[in-house]
């Protein structure tokens, strides 16, 4: 099963193609289309070939006369048999596509970006694949609210891969200002959303205490709609009922384990305002016990 933190950073990449662009064009130079199409496209890279290859994220830019392709992984840790397909990731999505196309790997820590940023020796001479890797030593450490927003895709990816950094509260601090100012633009709540499920402990409590102030409303806005949704189903379905099966939902989302006797408790619970309490928290937990206490 898929992780929290590995599919909050392929979240990021593909929440806003335009902002990844950006982040590209920053770390690497990327000969990315500044005009044409940015959209995100099908990961699925079998048809070439009878193995399948599925990337975490496919991105597609500029118009037919100029295409560019940017595949992004997320590793999380080191993983040998990556290194074996991500070249079949490059050519195929060429082939498929028609069109140019690169590797580009996030990771959160620097043993997994050292590992994943090593040349690949495909064995035709002259072609050895170098991916192109997000790590800590490479992402900016953005504390001005002005530089945040003028590259927010970026600054997200920062905020997680400096998880550790001393000043991790005052990047946060940063990048919650700028989501803020974005307004009504939904992309806030995605960015804020996919950095929480990926940071880790004292980072992971400062974002929620960051996204709970009422100076950044993004999330309450994010949990008041999962509840309205629930109540405007219909009374026939009912309205206890369907909290639960949102908090539910959200526990599995997040890769929460339920023992029956938790399932059994929230599936039974009458009382409207615990199960609020309980999907709030769910947002945030690491484990059922959270949830509950």
């Amino acid at each position: 099963m898929i992780s929290p933190p590995h599919e909050g950073l392929a979240g990021i990449a593909t929440l806003d193609p335009g902002r990844t662009a950006d982040a590209l064009r920053a770390l690497f130079k990327l000969p990315i289309p500044a005009t044409g199409n940015a959209r995100v496209i099908s990961g699925n890279l079998t048809e070439c070939v009878p193995t399948e290859y599925r990337a975490d994220a496919a991105l597609l830019y500029g118009d037919k006369a100029n295409p560019f392709g940017v595949i992004v992984e997320v590793q999380l840790r080191r993983d040998d048999h990556k290194r074996m397909s991500w070249p079949a990731y490059i050519t195929n999505l060429r082939a498929r596509d028609k069109c140019r196309a690169c590797l580009v790997v996030i990771c959160r820590d620097r043993a997994t970006a050292r590992w994943a940023s090593q040349p690949i020796k495909v064995g035709h001479p002259n072609w050895d694949l170098v991916p192109m890797v997000i790590g800590p030593d490479n992402s900016p450490v953005y504390t001005e609210v002005a530089d945040a927003i003028g590259n927010l895709g970026l600054a997200a990816i920062a905020a997680i891969t400096h998880n550790k950094h001393p000043q991790i509260n005052k990047i946060l601090a940063t990048l919650a200002a700028a989501l803020a100012s974005l307004g009504g633009d939904s992309s806030a709540e995605g960015y804020a959303k996919y950095v929480l499920v990926s940071l880790t402990g004292n980072a992971q409590q400062e974002m929620e205490r960051l996204m709970t102030a009422e100076t950044y409303p993004y999330q309450s806005r994010l949990i008041e709609r999962l509840l309205a949704e629930g109540k405007a189903v219909g009374k026939a379905e009912g309205v206890l009922e369907k909290e639960a099966g949102i908090l539910l939902m959200v526990l599995e989302t997040r890769g929460i384990e339920l023992s029956e006797d938790d399932r059994e408790r929230i599936t039974a619970c009458k009382d409207e305002t615990i199960l609020d309490s309980w999907v709030k928290r769910a947002l945030f937990a690491e484990s059922a016990e959270d949830v509950f206490s």
